[in-house]
């Protein structure tokens, strides 16, 4: 994607009568390129993609927020693996069973409350079926999914298709 937005600035830049700067072999310094591609993911439940709640990105690391979104399925629902990966994490969060894969380039994904046989290290394959959705994490049943790239929390539905990546313009 970050060729996408290389794209966008220098037909900016010459929209502007500017020319634009040599274009580069990879991304800006210090920027890492995105780590897959929008909408790469498979829906985790299957049946309609009804959130219960969106994200809500945090103003910092340990400020309020809501880091995933919560889709509405049925109690005993079959949860899938949104994309190939090697489970990271089994087992309970405080009271909560959740299962985290790792996939490529640093994205981590956790789903909760999903009751499993996998442990830390099964690979799993996109669309292969992870755990049973419990209830208890929203009034009438739902799965929270989150993502992390890095270590820092992002909102799913980039990986879902649902939303784009946002993308800065000069305001002068």
């Amino acid at each position: 994607m970050w060729f996408r937005m290389l794209g966008l600035v220098l037909i900016v830049g010459f929209a502007v009568g500017g020319s634009p700067a040599p274009a580069a072999a990879g991304p800006p310094a210090g920027v890492r390129p995105p780590v897959a591609e929008l909408g790469t993911w498979s829906w985790p439940v299957s049946g309609a993609h009804a959130l219960a709640r969106p994200y809500i990105a945090p103003a910092g690391p340990y400020a309020p927020g809501h880091r995933g979104i919560d889709i509405r399925s049925a109690a005993g629902a079959s949860v899938l693996a949104p994309a190939d990966g090697v489970v990271h994490f089994a087992g309970f969060v405080v009271d909560r069973p959740v299962v985290s894969i790792e996939h490529a380039d640093g994205v981590l994904s956790s789903f909760e409350p999903v009751q499993t046989d996998l442990v830390a290290g099964d690979r799993v394959t996109r669309g292969q079926v992870i755990g049973t959705l419990l209830p208890g994490h929203c009034a009438s049943p739902c799965l929270h999914l989150g993502a992390r790239v890095d270590g820092e929390y992002v909102n799913p539905l980039l990986f879902l298709g649902g939303v784009g990546w946002s993308v800065l313009y000069p305001t002068g």
